[in-house]
């Protein structure tokens, strides 16, 4: 179990990072980024690197004993997210340390650290070195029947140094990313009168289009009695922040990067207060009690609710007040529709006492996760402010409803 300083861990991280570049500038497959126990995961079993076990709660992107990489869960109840090959990887890490660096003093870095899971260096396991881990938090801990959402961002799911193979193939998996600019990778939904949860995979995602995007996204907050309009509006506020925060920053560019959207599906309505993502002892027990969505049940009930007309995803945002350069957002949300019609809506969230200014959405996380290919600019990221600005259209769209 690591117990080192954040400081220590950065160096590790950075240190990690120099010796991979070494390594991989004389011949890349010298670093191992793949489990080295492939027989073991080919059986059927799970590896487990130190009391170490594949993320339960998955919903999208690579899984442990699937995939070449994937993700884990340490017994401390961090993440650890298996570093991809170069130059993915060593970039996604590397992006890591700088926003968390210790002593990091860029305004604009430290605001974006509160909409990513917070970054605690890199992990390895004493048998298999050579595979490193980042070592996140785990966003959905606190929360005891966890409804997560992930969601790609942007008009673009390929960077630009892409290879022409590449942008076809991305723009293959689903044509209308340049249109809507988002796209839903996976979702786990917990249902109240069974006690289970429903997962839709990145083929659900794929299968919305124009006219089902709306249902198809309202589906992640029906819980099997009602729509929960409170998690909807707070992760309509949330997302508004974020979109702040790129309307101010011309820093990064973000490809194939995502929204992870967390809300407690427990009846009760409560998280687990003790368990605050930071690293702590002992592991959350979640419910595995999964069902499956066929893909025959991902086309139903698309029409029950009204659908996105083309042309509903574009809209225009209220400017954010700027304070010392520093961009800030109220809890007020304002959205200027194709129609002309003017949308504002509240948010349940509250001020932190400790923090004045800060707001809090109790039972209700969003955070952006995946920055294997975030690249430097000296200009806005025109294409994921599209992407932001499409998909609150849509939540506000369904809290209308």
């Amino acid at each position: 179990m690591l117990q080192i300083s954040t400081r220590r861990q950065i160096m590790d991280s950075s240190l990690a990072l120099g010796r991979l570049e070494i390594k991989s500038s004389v011949r890349q497959e010298s670093v191992n980024c793949g489990p080295e126990n492939e027989k073991n995961l080919q059986d059927g079993s799970q590896a487990q690197l130190n009391g170490c076990v594949p993320l339960s709660h998955q919903v999208a992107g690579h899984k442990y004993g699937v995939d070449k990489v994937g993700i884990l869960q340490h017994p401390d109840g961090t993440v650890l997210k298996q570093l991809q090959p170069p130059p993915r990887g060593l970039r996604e890490m590397q992006f890591y340390s700088k926003v968390f660096l210790e002593d990091c003093s860029d305004p604009c870095l430290l605001d974006l650290q509160r909409f990513l899971p917070t970054y605690y260096g890199t992990w390895s396991s004493p048998e298999t070195p050579n595979d490193l881990y980042l070592k996140l938090e785990d966003v959905t801990r606190r929360f005891v029947k966890p409804c997560i959402m992930d969601v790609k961002i942007g008009q673009r799911s390929y960077d630009p140094f892409a290879s022409q193979e590449k942008r076809e193939q991305q723009i293959k998996k689903y044509p209308l990313m340049e249109e809507i600019g988002f796209l839903v990778l996976g979702m786990r939904i917990y249902q109240v009168t069974s006690d289970s949860y429903n997962t839709y995979d990145q083929h659900y995602g794929r299968s919305l289009v124009k006219d089902t995007l709306q249902d198809g996204i309202a589906k992640f907050f029906h819980n099997g009695s009602t729509l929960r309009k409170d998690a909807i509006s707070a992760s309509i506020q949330r997302v508004r922040e974020i979109l702040c925060w790129f309307e101010g920053q011309s820093q990064f560019h973000f490809y194939a990067s995502s929204l992870l959207f967390v809300y407690e599906g427990s009846p009760s309505g409560k998280t687990n207060a003790s368990k605050t993502g930071r690293v702590n002892r002992g592991v959350t027990e979640n419910n595995n009690n999964i069902r499956a969505v066929s893909p025959a049940e991902n086309s139903q009930g698309l029409s029950n609710t009204s659908r996105l007309q083309k042309g509903d995803f574009a809209h225009h945002a209220r400017e954010c007040p700027q304070d010392n350069g520093i961009q800030k957002c109220g809890p007020q949300i304002s959205l200027q529709l194709p129609n002309g019609n003017s949308l504002s809506v509240r948010s349940e969230t509250e001020e932190s006492p400790g923090e004045p200014g800060l707001l809090v959405h109790s039972g209700v996380e969003v955070r952006m996760i995946d920055f294997a290919h975030v690249f430097p600019s000296k200009t806005p990221d025109e294409g994921y402010i599209y992407g932001l600005k499409s998909l609150l259209s849509g939540l506000q769209q369904i809290l209308d409803q």
